[in-house]
């Protein structure tokens, strides 16, 4: 089911599904990351994942989840910087109660839901033996979800500083947690083998989260066989 699928609730009333997100930042045949920002009192309408998704948290606020299949709603408030790693789930919205606004970032994963032909996998780059871990090179690195599929990572870096963050074997994603300017894109996709520059020459600290995609490396041990 997609967006503008209609579906019925319970008691026989339909609904028209919407989209995950209200806006997308970046796409590819790996990954679709897309905004959501609800102001007080506003929602994302009821809607259905069909990949499994990373939740990362800019803004916060109290929020209620609302399940159409009638399950007990469930209470949210999210830690900015805070990230989720959900699988695919029934159809369900988001509504924000809090006084302020909630924005995140939501990652799909297509490999995962998607795109299970194996296809993408293609692109990945073989010759991955003795290429270094995922990270940005002397920077002190803060865990924020480490799983078998998904790691995100904080890394600050001061006004006047500058990083350079290189992919390992895998892709990653760079977030901007203050949502990107003009010089810094609010998401950045890094090809394997490649480099980018994060530099601040700002009077305030700039703090992004770091996505690697470990799932592949799993896909990369089975093709060394």
């Amino acid at each position: 089911m997609s967006a503008g699928t209609v579906v019925r609730f319970p008691d026989g009333s339909n609904v028209v599904l919407g989209e995950v997100g209200q806006r997308v930042l970046l796409a590819n045949s790996r990954v679709r990351v897309w905004e959501v920002a609800l102001a007080p009192g506003e929602c994302q309408p009821w809607h259905l994942h069909h990949n499994p998704y990373l939740v990362l948290c800019l803004d916060t606020s109290a929020c209620r989840m609302d399940w159409l299949n009638g399950s007990p709603a469930r209470f949210i408030n999210e830690q900015v910087g805070g990230a989720l790693y959900r699988p695919v789930s029934p159809v369900h919205m988001l509504t924000n109660q809090g006084h302020s606004l909630y924005r995140n970032r939501l990652i799909e994963l297509l490999d995962l839901g998607e795109d299970t032909s194996g296809e993408a996998l293609e692109a990945l780059i073989d010759t991955s033996d003795g290429w270094p871990e995922n990270a940005p090179e002397g920077a002190a690195l803060t865990a924020v979800l480490d799983t078998d599929d998904v790691r995100v990572q904080r890394l600050r870096t001061r006004p006047e500083d500058e990083h350079i963050v290189r992919a390992g074997p895998v892709p990653l994603l760079i977030v901007d947690l203050a949502g990107g300017t003009d010089e810094r894109p609010a998401v950045r996709y890094i090809h394997p083998g490649d480099t980018h520059l994060i530099r601040n020459p700002t009077r305030a600290p700039i703090d992004t989260q770091i996505v690697e995609l470990r799932y592949l490396l799993a896909t990369l041990t089975r093709r060394s066989r």
